[in-house]
Parts: structure tokens; sequence; C-alpha cells
């Protein structure tokens, strides 16, 4: 399995070739930003240092993840509480703070790998190999999109044998997980991996509280080792692209529930 190192410093990046070598990864690196955007296919994570000497890390992040649902975890010397929410907020999986130790960011790796496990997004990163995690089955391959349909024919639907998978609604609010495509008034909405999970997660069950530490736990991760703020960046921009902050309902010191806007209702 290939992981793409962005990192311009050559001691940190070979350093990273060899922790990736011995645990089982094959590691391409590239210095530069404008490099990295053209190298992302077959690449099954990319581990993003901030500070490269063409474009800003943060503005890689974002550019990656309008081509791609890769995983990127970033790695960098800033360690200011807003560096690490907005690359969270740009499609970060992680954000990993210099300096650290192998061992942490090896385990970092398998999490989000387990994570982005599935993503029916962008075919490219689905059909990939599983991480090579000891002792852990490799998950079942996620079968292909569907050929579009002939003229006339008929939506066979959700697929019976696959629970789950029927769109979520509320309102004009549409979200179908077959497809993880969003649709508001019957206009596509582009949103992230997590925006996209979180706001499945509060569909599930309209006018029902969501605690913050459930959201966190089943969105993010059990072992989510950063800062809970993440979680309300992602709650604004969902509010933000749904168009109306009555979609999202902030319960104080519990956490969210999801609201239908008055104007939604008339």
């Amino acid at each position: 399995m290939d992981v793409l190192i962005v990192e311009d410093d050559d001691g940190t990046a070979e350093a990273l070739e060899r922790t990736l070598s011995v645990h089982g990864y094959r590691a391409r690196r590239v210095g530069t930003g404008a490099e990295a955007l053209t190298r992302l296919a077959d690449v099954r994570l990319v581990l993003l240092d901030l500070g490269l000497p063409d474009l800003d890390g943060q503005e890689v992040c974002r550019r990656i993840r309008e081509l791609s649902c890769v995983p990127v975890i970033v790695l960098s010397g800033r360690t200011e509480e807003l560096d690490r929410v907005l690359a969270l907020h740009l499609g970060a999986d992680d954000f990993v703070a210099k300096p650290f130790s192998r061992h942490e960011l090896v385990a970092r790796i398998q999490a989000v790998l387990r994570r982005a496990a599935g993503c029916s997004r962008h075919p490219a990163g689905r059909d990939s190999p599983a991480a090579p995690t000891p002792a852990t089955p490799a998950p079942p391959a996620t079968p292909a999109p569907a050929s579009p349909m002939a003229p006339g024919a008929e939506d066979p639907g959700p697929d019976p044998q696959r629970p789950g998978q029927a769109p979520l609604r509320c309102g004009p609010v549409r979200l179908d997980p077959r497809t993880r495509k969003l649709f508001v008034d019957g206009a596509e909405v582009r949103v992230t991996r997590k925006e996209f999970d979180l706001l499945a997660m509060l569909l599930e069950e309209p006018g029902s509280v969501m605690e913050r530490q459930d959201i966190m736990c089943r969105v993010w991760d059990e072992n989510w080792y950063g800062s809970t703020r993440t979680l309300d960046v992602h709650v604004g921009s969902l509010r933000s692209k749904l168009g109306h902050t009555e979609w999202i309902e902030t319960v104080r010191g519990v956490g969210y529930r999801l609201a239908l806007p008055t104007a939604a209702r008339a």
C-alpha cells in the first residue's frame, strides 16, 4: 500500500520513509504541494507537512479534498489550536504535532485507514487493497458503482441486501449513504467526509439530542486525540451549507440535534 509523503525537509522525509517501510508501507516522497496534487493516483494515504516551499499546506489539503477522498494526516510543528482546527475543517483526517514518536504515527495511520475504509465518493481510493494491519482481516471490497441506467429504466431503489443504505430525509434535505451525496431542495451540496457522517448521524433521529461525546466517538474515533472544538467547526460549516443556522440546534452542555427550520416548513 502506497503512502505519499509531502515534506520538503530531506531528513524528516527519510525518517518517515524508514518508519513506513519497517511497518510494511510503500512510501513515495514529494517536496512541493504542486507535485503532491499530481501524485494522488493509487495512493491510500497522504502525510502532509504544512510548511511547503510553494503552497501553504492548508491550501494543499483543501485542493486534495476537492480531488480525492484519500485520507490526509497533517504533520506540523504548528501547535496552535487554530492551525489544527483549520486543517481538519479543510479536509484533514488527523493532525499530528511535531515532534512525534513513530509508534504514535503508525497507530494514527492505522486508525485513519480503518475509518476511511469503504469511501464511495471517489472510486479510485475505494478499490485499493486494505492497510497491512497485523492480525486484522481486510475489510470486504465495496462493489463498484452501478452503470448509469438506460433511458426509461426504473430506479431499482436501495439494495435490500445492504441494510441502512436507504436515503435519509428531513424536509428538503436528502442524504444518500450509497453515493455519499447531500441534496437540498433537489440540488447537490458538496460536503466533506466528516460533514457527511455528522449529518447522517443527526438525520437518523431528527429532533433527538445527540451528545457531543457520542458524536465524537462515532464520527471521529473513540480514541480521538484532538480538541472537540473541531465538532463545533464542522457544525458551523454544515449550517452554512444547509442554508440556515436553525437546521442544527445547539443544546448547551449536551450536544446537538437536527431541527426543521421554520422557513423550510412553509
